[in-house]
């Protein structure tokens, strides 16, 4: 599996155990230093979302693109923004459900 970092959009190896992704909470993009576990990085990140988090159970997170220490974080599986690729998709069937 691998992660692509938000900020230099590197696409990185990550070590999977028991079948999980784990990327560490101080973990940092070996191409250009930024952290790694931020919520950028995370497939509940979307920027539409209550906290910008489609985790409910999730804490608040000020900074988006800094270490945090969410327990719920799921790394992106490299392909992008997961959130992004909702709305695009939500808006595709709202289109075609109102097709004149």
């Amino acid at each position: 599996m691998s992660i692509t970092c938000f900020h230099c959009k590197s696409s990185l190896p990550i070590p999977v155990s028991s079948g999980r992704a784990v990327v560490a909470f101080r973990e940092s993009c070996s191409s250009c230093g930024t952290d790694l576990h931020v919520c950028l990085n995370c497939k509940f990140y979307d920027s539409g979302a209550h906290h910008e988090c489609r985790e409910s159970s999730a804490e608040w997170v000020k900074d988006k693109e800094r270490a945090n220490k969410c327990e719920y974080f799921v790394p992106l599986d490299g392909s992008g923004s997961t959130g992004q690729k909702a709305k695009e998709s939500t808006l595709a069937d709202l289109d075609a459900l109102f097709k004149k």
